[in-house]
């Protein structure tokens, strides 16, 4: 027999507010039970925000609940914006403080100062975090309005959509000339793959999204977006992002005037600059005579150097330029998410972050050096160079991404993937193929209010599509805590 007072009733013996009438269903609470039964009464003191599903209504918020949820995700998404953004500078600045000395030998007009820097920096930090804040607060506020408008059961369907789409436009913060391509890219592909998640556990697009399970689907995508990237670094630098062309420029080892030089013979153009070649190379201690006829680049690009020789010293090099990168992006998180955990295992945590530290240098490394193996090799064997000869000598480059584990492959090719769309079109675009739209300037907005419309849909409605940890993020800004019952222990009870 069961004690009174607990909220079973019925003949199956389920707790009322479960039942049909309610509008429960699969046990999940509707928050208008039985006051007398014991989940009814924790259910209402446990959830504090609503949660939305297309099966059953939210648990409805106050007026002040409603205007404490709007405030509490600005605040968070301010400090997600401000402490990502915050961050970055502060490496950069640190990093401008170290080449303080050379800088002031080397002064040039139009160069800024320290303090500028700083003041720069501060306010881009202020500026994402207002973006960030404001998109949040955006987004909960639509999703509110709309709720009490039309009935959270009523929108459930499209209300997270139309609210992600209308707080798109608060990435205009960060700057009204600011153009934002390679991210609202990025998260183009981001939704995209959301999409293609939800198609391919449904019936209807099921077989059609089949291909998207394959296995080693982010390697072709790395090897798809390196072919363009790679090319891009020697041919065509000004159709890429600022920021990455300084990371391409450092991580690719070669100076400006190798690079115009394999430029120059790869574009079929008559050679200007070998002259700079050799006296770069005599700096170096290396006496070289290039010459103008030359087919293949291989004496522009190593000097002396055999091939093999090239890429093992050249390996060697990128593995310690790519140490300084990666030790922040593992110890600083393993410091601060797991600083607990370093109190009862700190040589496991540590252990696993200079682990994933080397394994992601050696992944870079590889991934460089094996840039200009393989172009080095092809132009060998084709005794060529020209600009099919460099897309197809880079496209095996993005195979070094099988160094690195798994969870990690497809959040790279499809960082790598934004770029190299963003590089493509710019390309289509200056070639003549392709033509500028005076109408629309802000292209940019626009593609990042679609994406986020479909990531903030898949939020609501299709969360199993949603990796575990980026779950935890959006629970935690935008206040929509996980149904009662979806651990796998609360469905088998």
């Amino acid at each position: 027999m069961q004690p009174s007072g607990d909220g079973i009733s019925g003949a199956d013996g389920r707790c009322s507010c479960f039942s049909g009438e309610n509008g429960g269903f699969h046990g999940y609470h509707n928050g208008s039970g039985d006051p007398n039964c014991k989940h009814c009464r924790k259910s209402d003191t446990s959830f504090s925000y609503s949660y939305y599903s297309p099966v059953f209504d939210s648990i409805p918020l106050k007026g002040s609940e409603k205007l404490r949820r709007i405030f509490i995700a600005s605040v968070k998404g301010f400090t997600i914006g401000a402490g990502l953004k915050g961050g970055l500078a502060l490496f950069s600045i640190l990093a401008r403080l170290r080449r303080r000395k050379v800088l002031t030998s080397i002064r040039k007009v139009g160069v800024i100062t320290d303090s500028e820097a700083i003041v720069m920096a501060v306010k881009e930090t202020l500026r994402y975090g207002l973006f960030l804040g404001t998109f949040a607060g955006t987004f909960v506020s639509v999703d509110e309005l709309i709720g009490a408008l039309g009935g959270h059961r009523r929108t459930a369907q499209w209300r997270a959509l139309v609210a992600g789409a209308v707080a798109g436009p608060s990435m205009l913060l960060t700057g009204l000339n600011t153009q934002h391509t390679s991210l609202a890219i990025y998260i183009l592909m981001r939704a995209a793959v959301l999409a293609s998640r939800c198609g391919i556990k449904s019936k209807r697009f099921g077989r059609i999204c089949k291909p998207l399970t394959w296995s080693h689907g982010d390697i072709f995508l790395m090897c798809l977006s390196s072919s363009q990237i790679l090319s891009a670094y020697i041919l065509k630098q000004e159709s890429l992002p600022a920021s990455y062309k300084s990371f391409l420029n450092k991580h690719g080892g070669k100076d400006s005037v190798i690079l115009q030089g394999v430029k120059q013979i790869a574009s079929g153009i008559p050679f200007t600059n070998l002259e700079e070649i050799e006296k770069f190379y005599k700096e170096k201690g290396e006496n070289i005579k290039l010459d103008p006829e030359m087919k293949v680049p291989c004496s522009i690009i190593h000097g002396n150097q055999s091939c093999s020789a090239h890429v093992l010293s050249f390996f060697l090099q990128a593995y310690k330029r790519a140490l300084p990168v990666y030790l922040p992006v593992y110890l600083i998180p393993a410091l601060i998410v797991h600083r607990q955990g370093l109190r009862k295992r700190p040589y496991t945590i540590l252990g696993k972050g200079l682990f994933g530290t080397a394994r992601s240098s050696l992944f870079l490394s590889v991934y460089c050096s094996s840039a200009w193996m393989w172009t080095c090799l092809l132009f060998r064997i084709f005794k060529r160079c020209n600009i099919p000869m460099v897309a197809m000598g880079t496209f095996p480059t993005g195979l070094a991404l099988a160094i690195e584990k798994k969870s990690r492959r497809i959040e790279i090719s499809l960082y790598c993937l934004a770029r190299a769309i963003e590089s493509f079109f710019t390309c289509m675009t200056d070639a003549g193929y392709l033509r500028r739209s005076k109408n629309l300037k802000r292209a940019d907005v626009v593609i990042f209010s679609l994406s986020t419309a479909i990531i903030m849909h898949c939020y609501a409605q299709e969360r199993e599509v949603f990796r575990s940890k980026y779950l935890n993020v959006l629970d935690w800004v935008f206040g929509i805590p996980p149904p009662p019952c979806e651990t796998p222990r609360c469905k088998n009870s």
